[in-house]
């Protein structure tokens, strides 16, 4: 797989991530055949859903970027934007539009006209994967768009990585040592000019077991509005 250095992908520079690195894959993406096959099933099953790699939402300008795990089948695979239609989303956006990051009215679907303010959304991997468990070798190979979608950020200034996956994903984009940066919830790593923020990711599960209350997840974005406004 193709890596761009903590120095070409430096938003400070403008960069452009090379042609060679799109920052979405195919709708028809084939380089998982994992993945690929499971999204073939669910568009035979459920030919009106998106079931195609999820784009990111938000503006390329935006100094936030938050990074997820991988779509859910009957979220965002579902209706084809970040955390939209499942109960992660929930309590995302809500988050989201109380520190700012939004406006509008979150309405789980696509057109509810929701944008997002100085934020973008996208994902470690893009294709839903079974049982919501990617594997190592599908995020790996997912990485080279989250690098382009990265280098494609000019204004970047902080990532929020919601859960292991995405922190442990971003350490490499980053070059990071994971000795240096160990995940953990609130956890806040310096990569240069950016600040990368960890977060238990907004699941339900995480959410029922109280391993993530929302004031622990409100934390999280507090930190970042008063980093981007000081």
């Amino acid at each position: 797989m193709t890596t761009i250095s903590r120095t070409e992908a430096d938003p400070r520079r403008g960069r452009k991530p090379p042609a060679s690195l799109p920052t979405a894959p195919d709708p028809n993406c084939p380089l998982c055949p994992r993945l690929a096959s499971y999204r073939d099933s669910v568009r035979a099953r459920e030919p009106t859903w998106f079931n195609s790699p999820v784009p990111s939402f938000g503006d390329a300008n935006a100094a936030l970027l938050i990074v997820g795990l991988a779509p859910g089948v009957q979220g965002a695979n579902r209706t084809g934007r970040p955390f939209t239609g499942d109960f992660a989303g929930d309590l995302l956006y809500a988050t989201l539009l109380e520190y700012g990051f939004a406006k509008g009215v979150y309405q789980a679907r696509p057109d509810d006209g929701l944008k997002l303010v100085d934020c973008r959304i996208s994902n470690a991997v893009r294709c839903v994967p079974p049982q919501n468990k990617p594997l190592p070798v599908e995020i790996n190979t997912c990485r080279q768009f989250l690098i382009a979608t990265i280098a494609s950020m000019p204004k970047l200034r902080a990532i929020v990585a919601l859960g292991r996956v995405a922190h442990d994903s971003m350490l490499k984009v980053l070059t990071l040592r994971a000795a240096a940066a160990p995940f953990g919830h609130g956890a806040i790593h310096q990569a240069g000019a950016l600040k990368l923020y960890d977060s238990y990711h907004c699941s339900r599960y995480n959410t029922n077991t109280r391993v993530l209350t929302p004031e622990m997840f409100r934390g999280v974005f507090a930190k970042v509005r008063a980093n981007l406004d000081s």
